[in-house]
């Protein structure tokens, strides 16, 4: 009875995740099997919908159809929990479908982009649970960078992609982001020159550097022709950093 039963229950999934490719279980309905059917795809659809509205917005209904569908069907979730099904979804572009003839170029880094507004959101951590003189000398003191803060680099422009606006080759320069939460809860957005992201993820390796010691190494490997501007200007990019709540101040001395 139990290997039948769990037979039964292979064959309903089978068919569930693939209708045109698994037969249905011969003991069932079809029109019982239709509201499954139905249900289950509805149900994936608007999840990966909301999670990846730019996404969506590339595709017509067909198109995203068989997007979804494919997902469903090629792709083992390792697990069951809703919220991190979008995490399978980029993982499925990934490994199963990077390069596919017919997909955008920047499929994969625009999808990860928009995932990480959900990572940040979900993410358990609280600011004000981080040890941090929140007014401290950045340049002395070791800065603390925001544990929901993360530095990003694209090829792709992904924050400007939409119907409108999907180039086809990737431009000389890369994009640098940063997508942090502030002490709001807010997940929000910055644009970075290549100067800011090398400090940030400088920041974000945390090394137990002052802030005027990393500045001084990012003109030393920039060969800055004007290292005192360049000082001047990386001492104001830490304290806008800290006004957004991406840097939390300095680690208290006790620690």
């Amino acid at each position: 009875m139990g290997e039948r039963l769990a037979d039964l229950q292979r064959r309903f999934a089978a068919h569930i995740r693939d209708p045109a490719g698994q037969p249905p279980p011969a003991d069932v309905q079809d029109r019982r099997m239709e509201i499954y059917r139905a249900l289950f795809f509805r149900n994936l659809d608007n999840l990966l919908s909301k999670n990846f509205p730019v996404l969506r917005t590339l595709y017509d209904e067909a198109g995203w159809g068989e997007l979804v569908r494919d997902f469903y069907i090629v792709h083992r979730a390792r697990t069951p929990l809703f919220p991190e099904l979008p995490r399978e979804f980029l993982q499925y572009l990934q490994d199963r479908r990077a390069g596919r003839p017919g997909d955008p170029p920047f499929m994969l880094e625009l999808a990860h982009y928009e995932w990480v507004e959900l990572a940040l959101d979900l993410d358990e951590a609280e600011l004000g649970e981080v040890p941090a003189d929140p007014g401290g000398d950045l340049l002395r003191g070791i800065p603390v960078f925001s544990p929901l803060a993360w530095p990003l680099s694209y090829r792709f422009p992904v924050h400007r992609i939409s119907k409108d606006f999907q180039p086809v080759d990737a431009p000389p320069e890369a994009t640098h982001l940063l997508v942090y939460r502030d002490r709001g809860d807010r997940v929000r957005f910055m644009t970075l020159n290549p100067l800011t992201a090398m400090l940030a993820q400088l920041l974000k390796e945390d090394r137990g550097l002052p802030g005027g010691t990393l500045l001084n190494e990012l003109v030393v490997k920039l060969n800055h022709p004007q290292p005192e501007r360049a000082l001047d200007s990386g001492a104001q990019i830490l304290e806008d950093l800290r006004s957004r709540d991406i840097i939390l101040g300095t680690r208290p001395q006790s620690a």
